[in-house]
């Protein structure tokens, strides 16, 4: 890492040079639209290359940050909560903006476009991430004083959430938050703050990094501790990796970081399985956050493509990505009702209304007629061109994350027998039945519940 701000702000480097192309081959009058999550003043960056580059020629930067979140991209796309735009307050800047504003217009309503100048759409994404992290850090605070108090985070989280002022999102107790946005955007602010010697303002932010980190060490202990205080030469199962359920996404996990802090403790195995990611990406991650710490450690995990495997002979299994394959064969069940013909007129008057079609409209119908057609096709209204054909070995195909079959669903009846005794279970996401595990004769630890029920 490099420049000033390494390891904390955006480098905007290559962003620098797509600019200087741009302004190579644009036409003039061009609407150039900065669609990354980018420092506050990349616009004003932008637009400051096109005018050296380009001094004759009017362009106009608009900011339009996507708040898109990994495994409903596309609903949040076509469903968006707000469409922001950010734009130059003068006359140009205002008519490109209506501009954007005109082709979302397409399937947005105009009440949910916002229209704002660069400064704030830029600033508003960067906040938009930390607050959301903050929610996260905040309850997990919370979970920790419910487990030496007596309280249950789930009952504190529910009756937080029924207040309209807060609201019940965000609020699910965990190991910690991952991934490659949070934790980067908040560093960002951090920086920011600092740079403009808010000093107050850049602890304020760091301090979610702190209890973030916080989280996964606590757990990371508890573990230890439930095991006679170590781990050496003991078999430990890590059910999860993905950063989130419903994504192939390895990057940054929650669950890369707890994993190296068990292998530095020496236990015979750390075994990790994931349904949703290919063995070798999660490979890699683990071993580009261990070989930073200590190569030797990498010896120590074991990636598996199963859980049969993961769990044989081990001393605790450790849930850390909230799948629903983990909550067991009792539990288990599709989130997604399949349309019917009894329930196709409500899906068409309740998602279409009256009036001629729209986008969406069209999307629901493809999603009706693949449903009672029982056809395997994601294109039924034949619509789209298909796609060229993946290379050999691709591992966007080696691996899905929608199907799920019985084998992949945690038998929990077969775990007990697989484990050693006495065998415990470390619930980082609150997803299984605990009393339920413990009629089966499992140990079980859940974040945020208090002593009566760990």
């Amino acid at each position: 890492m490099y420049g000033l701000g390494a390891g904390a702000t955006a480098d905007l480097g290559t962003l620098e040079l797509a600019t200087r192309s741009v302004a190579q081959y644009a036409k003039t009058g061009a609407i150039i639209v900065e669609k990354s999550t980018v420092p506050c003043g990349t616009a004003r960056m932008i637009s400051d290359i096109l005018q050296q580059m380009r001094p004759e020629t009017s362009f106009e930067v608009l900011s339009n940050p996507e708040f898109l979140a990994e495994g409903t991209a596309v609903e949040n796309l076509m469903y968006p909560d707000r469409i922001l735009i950010g734009s130059a307050e003068t006359a140009a800047g205002l008519q490109a903006a209506t501009a954007l504003k005109n082709v979302y217009g397409a399937w947005v309503s105009p009440a949910r476009i916002l229209t704002v100048n660069t400064f704030s759409s830029e600033l508003t994404k960067l906040i938009a991430n930390a607050m959301l992290a903050q929610r996260i850090s905040s309850i997990n605070a919370v979970s920790a004083l419910c487990e030496e108090l007596g309280a249950d985070v789930q009952e504190v989280s529910r009756a937080l959430g029924a207040d309209s002022r807060l609201g019940p999102k965000f609020l699910n107790t965990s190991v910690g938050f991952g991934g490659s946005c949070f934790e980067k955007d908040i560093l960002n602010l951090v920086w920011l703050a600092k740079s403009l010697y808010l000093y107050e303002v850049s602890d304020y932010w760091m301090g979610i990094l702190k209890i973030n980190q916080y989280q996964r060490e606590r757990f990371a202990q508890a573990v230890m501790r439930k095991l006679n205080n170590t781990l050496y030469r003991k078999k430990v199962a890590i059910f999860g990796f993905a950063f989130k359920d419903g994504t192939n996404d390895t990057r940054n996990s929650i669950a890369v970081h707890i994993i190296a802090d068990m292998a530095a403790e020496l236990p015979q195995e750390i075994a990790v399985y994931d349904p949703g990611c290919a063995v070798e990406e999660i490979e890699e991650e683990v071993r580009r956050v261990i070989n930073a710490k200590d190569k030797s450690h990498m010896s120590r995990v074991k990636v598996y493509s199963n859980w049969k495997d993961t769990v044989d002979g081990a001393s605790a299994v450790c849930i850390l990505t909230p799948w629903d394959q983990f909550r067991g064969l009792h539990a288990s069940s599709s989130k997604v009702k399949p349309f019917t013909r009894d329930n196709l007129h409500t899906a068409l008057t309740g998602s279409i209304g009256e009036g001629a079609l729209s986008e969406m409209d069209i999307i629901t119908l493809e999603k009706i007629k693949a449903s009672l057609d029982e056809v395997t096709s994601e294109d039924p209204l034949e619509r789209m061109v298909p796609s060229p054909a993946c290379s050999k070995g691709c591992r966007e195909c080696t691996v899905s994350v929608t199907e799920q079959s019985s084998d992949d669903i945690v038998d929990w009846n077969v775990v007990s027998q697989m484990m050693k005794q006495p065998s415990w279970v470390f619930d980082g996401r609150n997803i299984i039945d605990a009393a339920h595990l413990r009629e089966m004769g499992f140990n079980v630890h859940s974040i945020g519940k208090g002593l009566t029920n760990n």
